[in-house]
C-alpha cells in the first residue's frame, strides 16, 4: 500500500508525537472509549502507542496494513490487539464494528474516490474518524536556498500521483475529508500539526536529510530535465542539515457523529 519501511516509520515517530495536536488526540481517545479502534495503514503501530496512554487498559485495537513485515514489527502479544493484513485500496471490511477509525499520514496518499468509500464505511458504523498528520503542501527551510521552491513544487506535483489508491489528493486531503464528513452530518475539527526540526536537537539532522532526499527524488521523477539543479540542491541541503531549521506542514482532523 504505502511502501514505507520500518526504518523510516521509526525515524519519524518522535516527530509525529511532537506534532500531533494534543487536544484532538485526547478528544479522539475520549470518544473511542473501549474501542474497537481500527487503525488503517497502521505501519508498526505508532498510532496505537500514541492513543494507549489516554484509553482504558482494556481498550481494543484492530491494526490493519498490507505489509506483513510492518505488522510483524508491531510485535504485540496482547489479546486486545488484532493484526489484520488487508489491501486497503480494495478492502475496507476491517472498518466493520469500529468505534473509532484512525488513519495517520494516509489521506494525502489516497484518491477522491477512495475517500468517498472510506467516509461511507465510517459513517455507516456511526464511528468516529481521527486522521492526524495529513501533509498540507508546505515545507519551509531556514536558511533558505534558491532551489527550495522548485523542489517543493516538483514534490507537490509528485504527491498527486497514484500511490496505489488512484490519483492522490496530496495537500488537499484534509480539506476534502473535512468537507465530506461535514456533509454526512459529522462534527469536524481540524488543527495544524507541523513537523518542526531544529539544530538544537542533534537527532533532527537525520530526518532533515531523509526529507531532503525524498523531496529531491520526487522532484527529479517529475522533472528529469532539472535533475542537475535538484542534485545540487540536495548536496547543499545534506551538507547544511545539522544547521537547518525545517517546518513541514500537516493538518490533523477529527470527525465525530453529531
Amino acid at each position: 500500500m504505502s511502501g514505507f519501511s520500518a526504518e523510516w516509520l521509526a525515524l519519524r515517530e518522535p516527530a509525529d508525537a511532537r506534532a500531533r495536536d494534543p487536544g484532538l488526540l485526547r478528544a479522539a481517545a475520549a470518544f473511542a472509549g473501549a474501542g474497537p479502534v481500527v487503525d488503517l495503514g497502521c505501519g508498526t503501530g505508532s498510532m496505537m502507542r500514541a492513543l494507549r496512554p489516554h484509553l482504558a487498559a482494556h481498550a481494543r485495537f484492530r491494526l490493519v496494513d498490507d505489509a506483513s513485515d510492518l505488522l510483524a514489527a508491531v510485535a504485540v502479544a496482547d489479546p486486545s490487539v488484532d493484526l489484520v493484513r488487508a489491501d486497503l485500496s480494495v478492502d475496507l471490511g476491517a472498518v466493520a464494528g469500529a468505534r473509532l477509525v484512525t488513519a495517520s499520514a494516509l489521506l494525502d496518499l489516497v484518491s477522491a474516490g477512495w475517500l468517498d468509500r472510506l467516509v461511507a464505511a465510517v459513517t455507516a458504523e456511526r464511528a468516529g474518524f481521527y486522521a492526524p498528520l495529513n501533509y498540507d503542501g508546505r515545507a519551509i527551510w531556514s536558511p533558505p536556498l534558491s532551489g527550495d521552491a522548485p523542489v517543493l513544487a516538483g514534490f507537490n506535483r509528485h504527491q498527486r500521483g497514484d500511490k496505489g489508491f488512484g490519483p492522490a489528493l496530496g495537500a488537499s486531503a484534509a480539506a476534502e475529508a473535512a468537507a465530506r464528513f461535514a456533509r454526512a452530518g459529522y462534527r469536524v475539527e481540524t488543527a495544524q500539526s507541523p513537523w518542526r526540526f531544529e539544530p538544537a536537537r542533534i537527532e533532527d539532522a537525520q530526518i532533515v536529510r531523509a526529507v531532503a532526499y525524498g523531496m529531491q527524488d520526487a522532484a527529479r521523477a517529475i522533472d528529469a530535465g532539472s535533475a542537475a539543479a535538484f542534485d545540487a540542491w540536495l548536496a547543499a541541503r545534506m551538507e547544511a542539515a545539522g544547521d537547518t531549521t525545517l517546518v513541514v506542514g500537516h493538518t490533523d482532523l477529527l470527525a465525530l457523529p453529531a
